[in-house]
């Protein structure tokens, strides 16, 4: 149990440090000529495209004459383009100019090039923990307390069948110490996946996000005319407690019910309780259960089963 003073004591150790790793006190940040907090209004107008004053002073906390000055200086350094919004003549639109892009471009660059060496010194372990810290710390500072995150589901688009790799190979290592085979085996079922076109009217792949973050994946493809087969159910250790597990599963169940199968099928392991409660509550029952070696362990290969 931490108590609040060693929590704050805690926060402003952690901050002090990354201060000082990422060196965002120099004068200039990685290694331009524009101090943090011009860096952070360059970042959200190339993001954007257009803004207001107001919008950024309230988006960023930045004071409003701070800002204002702030403006006035990369204005005058040919970075800004200002025009009358369309639907308010009272409104005045901030832009990147050409030069704007430009040095964004370059700020965004050296940004990538100092992480990425920050990256390169941890292992692919650490680097996936580092990942995983730091979307709990966003998920626990980033919505004031009781704030409703946005979860929604989605189609894959690039960039996510690879991460469901990646999702699968890191934490079955790291919580239930599989080798590198079984990450080999789910690259498989995805390649094939990806290189073949789901049939839209038996067969689905969701990706679900939380506050616009990857947080999990399943998938129901055809096992026969009859019988649907769940994979890749997989939630993100920072989004866990969200009841999103369940939600994927109630998703497939519903979608497999709707298109006409008759029957949902799955493969899981002894070993995987919070997996198997979730299949259990979702009204699935185990139908056989064979001792094997895989993954560099000994467990029990299961298949659940449940009518539709």
């Amino acid at each position: 149990m931490v108590d609040v003073e060693a929590g704050i004591a805690a926060v402003r150790r952690f901050s002090r440090f990354y201060t000082r790793r990422l060196g965002i006190l120099r004068e200039g940040l990685v290694g331009s000529a524009f101090t943090l907090t011009e860096a952070r209004v360059v970042f959200e107008l190339a993001q954007r495209g257009t803004a207001t004053a107001a919008d950024l002073g309230r988006d960023l906390g930045i004071d409003a004459g701070y800002l204002s000055r702030l403006l006035a200086g990369l204005d005058r350094r040919g970075l800004l383009v200002r025009r009358a919004s369309e639907t308010d003549g009272r409104q005045i639109l901030l832009s990147l100019s050409d030069a704007g892009r430009s040095a964004f471009a370059e700020i965004d660059a050296g940004s990538r090039r100092e992480v990425g060496a920050l990256l390169a010194a941890l292992s692919a372990d650490g680097r996936a923990r580092l990942v995983d810290a730091l979307g709990t710390v966003e998920a626990l500072l980033g919505e004031p307390a009781g704030a409703a995150p946005t979860i929604l589901l989605r189609p894959p688009r690039s960039g996510d069948l690879g991460w469901v790799v990646e999702r699968h190979g890191t934490l079955y290592a790291r919580e239930h110490g599989w080798d590198a085979s079984f990450e080999a085996l789910v690259a498989g079922i995805v390649a094939e996946i990806g290189t073949r076109t789901l049939d839209p009217a038996c067969e689905q792949f969701w990706i679900v996000e939380i506050d616009g973050r990857r947080a999990g994946s399943v998938c129901v493809v055809r096992h026969d005319a009859r019988t649907a087969k769940l994979r890749l159910l997989i939630v993100d250790p920072a989004a866990r407690g969200l009841g999103l597990g369940r939600r994927l599963v109630g998703e497939a169940i519903a979608f497999a019910r709707d298109t006409g199968y008759r029957r949902m099928t799955l493969w899981t392991f002894d070993e995987l309780a919070a997996a198997r409660a979730i299949y259990k509550a979702a009204g699935f029952a185990r139908v056989s259960a064979t001792p094997e070696r895989s993954f560099g362990r000994d467990h029990v290969a299961e298949v659940w089963e449940r009518d539709l």
